[in-house]
Parts: structure tokens; C-alpha cells; sequence
């Protein structure tokens, strides 16, 4: 049924089905702050509701995460992903990415999916920001702030495994990718052990 164990129902989407497992994703955004109040990110980090971020620069912020999404979304998503190693060095390698709510915040974020083993989650366990840089023709834009992990080793209060199979799927799609048999899909994901990233736009270059 609906509300049993097992998988949601094919039409649920994954807002859908946290809010049937207790969490309000985001609060109210007529002006509650709802349950995120006071929720942390699996990073320890505490995270802000939407509604908490007002004046003008948060403003310029979401216009350019905006922006940012339409320019993604021109090609297929390719983006170069960064991250700082323990040494300092930085690790850089190529991901296919989309701008996605945050499940938990609503805030938009890049994000995209990782396989469970790459070294830039561990960067990202030890408090790494992330820089993720898109080009396209004689045009690039940057995108750079703490990212958030959702994945089998990282879940959230009010995240479980069937939440995480629908975000994953949700992720790829916002990526520009498309799948024939996203049942097989699921079983690649949970078998890889595959992580949901979500960068938090801080800071947002480019030239326009």
C-alpha cells in the first residue's frame, strides 16, 4: 500500500514520500520556518531554511543560482567538480550535474551523483568546499560553497532508503540524463553505493 514498507507508489515524488516518512521539507514558505528549524546536514554543519535568507545579497544570489540552471541546462550538464585534498592540492575531475532544492533547506543548489568510493567525498567529509566550473563556447560560470552528502553512509533525520532512491533518480534527471529502465537504474545506485552532492552556492562567478 501508500503509506507500507517497500517502495513508493510510481507516481510519489521524493518530496512526496519524506513528507510520508515526518519531514517538512523546508517549513512552511509563507513565513513558518516550519521543521528545518534547527535540523544539521549530515556534515554537521547547521543548515538555514529558506526563509531565513532575505536581503539583497541572498536575493542576487538566487537570481544567479537561476541563471546558473538555464546555463546547465543549454548542453548536457558536464561541469569540472574541485576539491581541496588533505595536502592542499586540488582534485579535479568531470561530473554531469543540474541545479536541484535542497531536499531538506529548499535552497538551490548544484548537484549531482557520485560514485561512494571517490576520494572527493572524503574531502568533503573533512569540511573541503566544493567549486563546480561549467563551460560553454567563450562562456563559463563557477559555482562554489559547502556541500551536503546524502547517501547510504550519510542520511539525514527524515531521509531514508526509499527517499534516497527517489533523489537519486531526481539528481540524474536535473543532470540532463535520461535512462530506460530506471529500475535498473536503482539497482546500479544501490549496489555502487552511489552519494546525492548538493553544493550550496556562496559564491557564484562567470562571465555574462
Amino acid at each position: 500500500s501508500d503509506g507500507g514498507a517497500g517502495h513508493a507508489p510510481a507516481h510519489c515524488s521524493l518530496k512526496d514520500h519524506v513528507l510520508m516518512v515526518g519531514l517538512t521539507l523546508g517549513g512552511d514558505r509563507s513565513g513558518s520556518q516550519g521543521d528545518a528549524e534547527g535540523l544539521s546536514s549530515p556534515l554537521g554543519r547547521w543548515v538555514r531554511p529558506v526563509q531565513a535568507r532575505v536581503g539583497l545579497e541572498d536575493y542576487r544570489r538566487l537570481v544567479d543560482i537561476e541563471e546558473v540552471r538555464a546555463y546547465l541546462a543549454r548542453e548536457n550538464g558536464l561541469a569540472i567538480v574541485s576539491t581541496t585534498q588533505v595536502d592542499g592540492r586540488v582534485l579535479s575531475s568531470v561530473v554531469n550535474c543540474g541545479v536541484l532544492d535542497h531536499p531538506i533547506t529548499n535552497v538551490p543548489c548544484v548537484a549531482f551523483v557520485s560514485a561512494g568510493g571517490a576520494a572527493r567525498l572524503g574531502h568533503v567529509r573533512r569540511g573541503s568546499q566544493v567549486t563546480i566550473a561549467i563551460r560553454r563556447d567563450w562562456t563559463w560560470r563557477s559555482v562554489t560553497g559547502p556541500a551536503d552528502l546524502i547517501g547510504p553512509g550519510d542520511l539525514p533525520d527524515g531521509i531514508d532508503a526509499e527517499a534516497l532512491r527517489l533523489l537519486l533518480r531526481e539528481v540524474f534527471q536535473a543532470a540532463s540524463g535520461a535512462h530506460d529502465d530506471f529500475e535498473e537504474y536503482d539497482r546500479v545506485m544501490a549496489n555502487e553505493g552511489r552519494v546525492a552532492v548538493f553544493v550550496v552556492p556562496e559564491r557564484i562567478l562567470g562571465n555574462y
